[in-house]
């Protein structure tokens, strides 16, 4: 306990201010600019302060950038992700995206709550440690991670790579409110293309419209998504859903007297623990009559309570005097992949709000930056001395 105390005095609350203005005041979306400029920043800020971090390319241009504080085996993954969502049109901000204007205690911009709040806090008890203790007995390895927003093809990149291997637990930083978050909501995104015949729109008869195809498989959803809602309901992620975000049917820019001779349908699946993902799909394919695409598939998953993760994280709250409050993860984070791909146990706790990120004058308070810094700090020193 006095090992965490002195951790958590380490963290210099200044340092970790500064280094989220600079991380917000470098745009990183994509399409545009990515995560370079991050990774760029962030390769010389850990280089100055005796680090030797190392990039690995997830994909062209899009670097992860991986640093580690110790050696040996049954360490703790900090990860982070370096991304973030496009700001859309900058007029309707009150501040700009990409100012990192600090007012009434919170910072404001593009990406201050989600996520690089809770990268700047990662970073900040990782320097903490390094001060108080050079090292732990055991690896700190800071991941930061390209393209969580898109196909998560940072961490993806990072577990086939293996440089998850030789460490135990992942602590992710994404806004959950300072909750220890143990369940994660599963994602499918599908799609599905209905056949048609084209045909002259004053004779129907001629042609095979599918647009009421489509039309009838997206109705029937409602049904199918209640009968899960009864039955795979959860206590800290709510209901599963089965949401049509895409419906396209058209035989040409300003046709509207042809049938088109196809209607596609794109869903947004989002699913709790013990729904089977293989069988649902199998479902909606009988349900639509026609074969279902897998463009991405990602497993609710869940860590016990009773892991030594969760309890060092528990641990390191009421030291600093804060409340033990267990949640679930609305969506799905690089964690899914860190629990589903590597195996290991993984605890999101981050700052900021959860309904922040990717909205216009996103914002993170400041005070709560610090305070995540320094239960990181005290989180790592409880799990790994």
């Amino acid at each position: 306990m006095e090992k965490a105390l002195l951790a958590v005095e380490a963290v210099d609350p200044a340092e970790v201010v500064d280094l989220l203005k600079a991380l917000v005041r470098i745009p990183s979306h994509y399409p545009g600019p990515g995560e370079e400029g991050v990774v760029g920043f962030l390769e010389a800020y850990l280089g100055e302060r005796g680090f030797k971090p190392f990039r690995q390319e997830a994909a062209l241009g899009r670097p992860n950038l991986v640093a580690d504080l110790g050696e040996g085996e049954g360490g703790l993954i900090l990860e982070g992700h370096t991304d973030v969502v496009t700001p859309g049109d900058e007029s309707l901000w009150r501040y700009p995206p990409y100012g990192a204007v600090v007012d009434g205690g919170r910072l404001y911009g593009r990406g201050a709550c989600d996520m690089k709040g809770g990268l700047a806090a990662l970073i900040g008890a990782l320097l903490a440690v390094k001060r108080a203790f050079g090292k732990l007995p055991r690896p700190l390895r800071l991941a930061a991670l390209a393209d969580e927003e898109g196909m998560m093809l940072g961490v993806k990149a990072f577990v086939r790579a293996g440089l998850h291997r030789g460490f135990r637990g992942a602590l992710v930083a994404e806004p959950e409110a300072m909750e220890v978050c143990l369940w994660q909501k599963g994602a499918l995104r599908l799609r599905l293309c209905f056949p048609g015949r084209m045909a002259h729109g004053a004779m129907p008869y001629a042609g095979d419209n599918p647009i009421p195809k489509a039309a009838r498989f997206v109705l029937a959803l409602k049904e199918v998504e209640a009968l899960l809602q009864k039955e795979f309901p959860h206590p800290f992620l709510g209901l599963p859903y089965l949401t049509p975000t895409r419906f396209l049917a058209s035989a040409g820019e300003g046709q509207l007297n042809v049938i088109p001779s196809k209607a596609e349908v794109a869903l947004d699946v989002r699913t709790t623990p013990g729904m089977d993902h293989a069988a649902l799909v199998a479902r909606l394919a009988g349900l639509a009559g026609v074969e279902v695409e897998v463009l991405e598939d990602r497993p609710p998953v869940e860590t016990p309570p009773s892991d030594p993760l969760v309890q060092a994280a528990e641990e390191a709250l009421r030291l600093l005097g804060l409340p033990v409050r267990h949640g679930g993860v609305p969506g799905a984070t690089d964690g899914t992949f860190l629990r589903a791909w590597a195996g290991l146990p993984v605890v999101v706790l981050g700052p900021g709000e959860r309904t922040l990120p990717h909205q216009v004058d996103e914002w993170v308070d400041l005070e709560e930056v610090v305070l995540a810094a320094r239960v990181y700090a005290a989180l790592a020193v409880l799990y790994l001395d």
